[in-house]
């Protein structure tokens, strides 16, 4: 496995421990933030650091480089490579719509000032995130199996 898996994995780990030691050391708004990329930072900078000792060991350098191969093969697969550029680009097409759905239905509530724009907005664009990562895969999966 290579060094630069191995050294991103502490810059993360660091990056979450600094993210919350300001979490404990301040008392601020951003304490949830904080704590939040402290757990972005610190659980996958130890996955990536186990995943280097793991793969990096004599005992495993074998199926690695078996594994990497497979991995290859699957990425560079033609057909899989069209269907996720198809996927792609009917996910960014769902996201377009519900993008301008979202837009006049928040101008909507808001001129009725039903709702007041503030978290709402950070929530849509977190579920919008979520739709993106879930239609892409779905779209891909219908279509290897249509294929």
């Amino acid at each position: 496995m290579k060094k630069s898996n191995l050294i991103t994995g502490i810059v993360y780990l660091l990056a979450g421990i600094v993210f919350l030691g300001t979490a404990l050391l301040t008392d601020t708004k951003l304490d949830g933030l904080f704590f939040g990329f402290a757990g972005a930072g610190i659980i996958p900078g130890i996955m990536m650091i186990f995943k280097y000792c793991y793969w990096s060991s004599p005992k495993n350098k074998e199926r690695y480089a078996e594994k990497l191969e497979n991995e290859k093969i699957e990425l560079h697969d033609e057909l899989k490579e069209k269907l996720r550029d198809k996927s792609g680009r009917y996910a960014y097409t769902a996201g377009l719509f519900v993008i301008a759905v979202s837009m006049m239905l928040f101008a909507v509530l808001n001129s009725l000032e039903i709702v007041q724009t503030g978290n709402i907005i950070v929530l849509v664009l977190g579920g919008y995130l979520v739709f993106q990562i879930v239609i892409g895969i779905v779209i891909f999966n219908h279509l290897m199996k249509k294929y």
